[in-house]
């Protein structure tokens, strides 16, 4: 009987999934072009990887280029550059992380007390507009300014008299344009997420804060911080999976001869020694040293949240 009853049972839950499926069965069709997109863009290309442990040949193949083991790895460990690659990488990666990713939670956070609603879109459409722009545009824009051949604020320096600047060949200057960029074009897109969050907030919250004498201070840090907070979280260790990922269109645009030894990154070292270079194999094994990384920045992160008593990812 206990048999039959565990396979009866056992039925039933198979039946209910069943027809559940059968249900929801647009909802699962939904999901197919998502399920194709990584599949093939983040899955398949994984196969790569096994060329960072050969001496991999195009005309040969994944499956008779010959294995070389850690040859590559030990190579670049072991490169002059690596440790000027390794200090940029980090550098822009703290830049952003601690300096511009509370920016769209700030600007959330500010938005939201805005009581003005067509005041609050005009201003969230002004900051969301230059993420439709392409970093060529950014960089033709920045070039267009600060370029010493013609620049408008060269020319309004020299109207003015006062000596002339050149910040695309200064090192000094890289760094906080690659940041002010970065906030300039991505800070409105940014705030879409924790928007949305901030709109799940129950309004008869507010009104109960404002009969007990909450003020708008009181408010935004009582009531609509926690209700972003895992939001936040959640955010911020996504972020950390891209820690390494320092904008590889932008800083190619934005370096050169000059400014080379503070702004080159293992995304343009990758480009450089790959791409121009041909060296399929090498660039293959620094690129899987950076998914190492960024694997362990997100288990490490989703680690400490939950032990802080936040939800996390898994």
């Amino acid at each position: 009987m206990t048999n039959k009853a565990a396979s009866k049972k056992a039925s039933g839950v198979k039946s209910v999934r069943l027809s559940r499926i059968i249900r929801d069965r647009w909802m699962y069709f939904m999901l197919i072009p998502g399920v194709l997109y990584y599949l093939l863009f983040r899955y398949g290309p994984m196969v790569g990887l096994v060329s960072a442990f050969q001496n991999y040949q195009p005309f040969l193949g994944f499956f008779r280029s010959p294995f070389v083991g850690m040859k590559h790895f030990d190579r670049f460990f072991h490169d002059p550059q690596f440790w000027m690659l390794l200090r940029n990488t980090l550098i822009f990666g703290f830049m952003n992380l601690f300096l511009y990713f509370p920016i769209p939670i700030i600007v959330s956070l500010l938005l939201n007390e805005i009581r003005s609603m067509r005041y609050k879109n005009a201003v969230q459409s002004l900051i969301y507009i230059p993420h439709l722009v392409s970093w060529v545009v950014v960089y033709s824009i920045t070039y267009t300014l600060f370029t010493t051949e013609g620049g408008v604020i060269n020319n309004i320096l020299a109207e003015l008299g006062m000596p002339t600047i050149a910040p695309l060949v200064t090192i000094s200057a890289l760094r906080p344009m690659i940041l002010f960029q970065i906030v300039w074009k991505e800070t409105g897109y940014g705030t879409i997420i924790f928007l949305a969050a901030i709109a799940g907030v129950d309004p008869t919250l507010y009104e109960a804060a404002k009969v007990d004498g909450a003020g708008r201070w009181q408010q935004m840090v009582h009531i609509t911080w926690p209700a972003i907070r895992s939001t936040v979280v959640t955010m911020l260790i996504l972020r950390t999976g891209y820690f390494l990922d320092t904008g590889f269109e932008q800083l190619l645009l934005m370096i050169n001869a000059t400014n080379r030894t503070v702004g080159e990154t293992f995304d343009t070292y990758i480009y450089e020694m790959g791409i121009k270079g041909g060296q399929f194999s090498y660039t293959a094994a620094v690129g899987f040293f950076k998914s190492i990384i960024a694997l362990i920045l997100v288990l490490t992160t989703n680690f400490v949240a939950k032990r802080a008593g936040e939800d996390g990812l898994f």
